[in-house]
């Protein structure tokens, strides 16, 4: 196989490693009067994530994807990963949200993404059918088969109940699907659950599996990553690989430190109070915001950044009032002012 100078690929091998760590599903933004892509905040808040060691991944819940055409998600990946490489960031991967209608869709949008300069891809099952697939263990395995032997990337399996018509992939099948599918790299859980996250690391998470059961991609392991961030300090003791989480957006030093601490934990337990320390005010910080949604997410980037706006129709945005109070909550307060200590915009106290 030719290099690819888009993507990432060179012979066949990914450029680009799918490495543990902190993953923020990047809002996209968008023009006041007519609803239009606003291409430059999208750059400056990839920029901004990438600075901060967060990876973006673009048309995922939080980038309002079922509001997108397929044009609109090409054009976000473009343009991200020209600002990634303008501001010298070649190496940092970038992750699509793929998932459509139907498999056919879904693995046609993974063909674009590849074109177009994705790593990787994550992706949901439509909920659309939940009734008929949601208690049919063939039809969930046979659809994340299919998708992940026909995408030309590696492919993260995104589990999130709330979006996907009630579609709550349970331990076993995640499992199976990452011993069966070598072109899988990795699961997304934002259903929350603990115990899941703990007995499929406890699987994955080891040599013993990585030697049964090898990736297509040497360059793409299979990542365990929690959707929300307020239990990644217990996440990474059971093995897991980190978090694809909203709040990165809003406090992306504070997670990516979190992150270094609880891994650092590991091997020297005298670090473990201050990771846990750091812990409480991110898991009260993502318990607050997580509430207010994508709408929540844009008023904080506004207020912290200049830039956020409003989703897309028929979202609506927070009411003044509602804004106020999620920016003077002392849960958003504590993690602005331990982020802007970490990026050096204030001195510590």
């Amino acid at each position: 196989m030719a290099a690819n100078g888009i993507n990432g690929i060179v012979n066949g091998h990914l450029t680009r490693p799918l490495r543990p760590g902190i993953f923020a599903p990047v809002p996209t933004f968008f023009l006041p009067e007519t609803e239009d892509l606003d291409i430059p905040s999208f750059e400056k808040q990839v920029i901004r994530l990438a600075d901060a060691g967060v990876g973006p991944l673009l048309a995922g819940s939080m980038g309002e994807a079922h509001h997108l055409s397929h044009a609109e998600r090409i054009t976000l990946v473009q343009a991200a990963r020209k600002a990634l490489d303008d501001s010298g960031h070649h190496r940092v991967p970038i992750i699509m949200g793929t998932g459509g209608g139907s498999t056919r869709e879904t693995i046609q949008l993974s063909k674009e993404a590849a074109a177009a300069g994705a790593d990787y891809t994550i992706v949901i099952l439509s909920g659309y059918f939940a009734g008929a697939l949601a208690g049919n263990k063939k039809a969930l395995k046979t659809f994340w088969k299919d998708v992940s032997a026909a995408s030309p990337l590696p492919v993260i399996v995104y589990n999130y109940p709330g979006a996907a018509g009630g579609i709550d992939l349970d331990s076993e099948v995640i499992t199976e699907l990452a011993q069966e599918c070598p072109n899988l790299c990795g699961v997304k859980l934002t259903c929350g659950n603990v115990g899941k996250l703990t007995r499929i690391a406890d699987a994955v998470s080891n040599a013993e599996f990585a030697a049964a059961y090898p990736r297509k991609n040497p360059q793409a392991p299979f990542l365990v990553l929690g959707g929300f961030v307020d239990f990644l300090t217990p996440s990474i003791f059971a093995n897991a690989h980190g978090a694809i989480t909203g709040l990165g957006n809003v406090a992306p030093h504070t997670l990516n430190k979190l992150f270094q601490l609880s891994e650092a934990a590991l091997k020297d337990p005298s670090l473990l109070p201050e990771a846990q320390r750091l812990q409480g005010i991110v898991a009260r910080a993502d318990y607050t915001i997580a509430k207010a949604s994508i709408a929540g997410t844009k008023v904080l980037l506004e207020k912290l950044y200049g830039y956020g706006g409003v989703p897309r129709r028929p979202l609506l945005p927070l009411e003044s009032e509602a804004a106020s109070a999620l920016w003077e909550h002392p849960d958003t307060q504590a993690i602005v002012k331990v982020e802007r200590e970490l990026s050096g915009k204030v001195k510590a106290s």
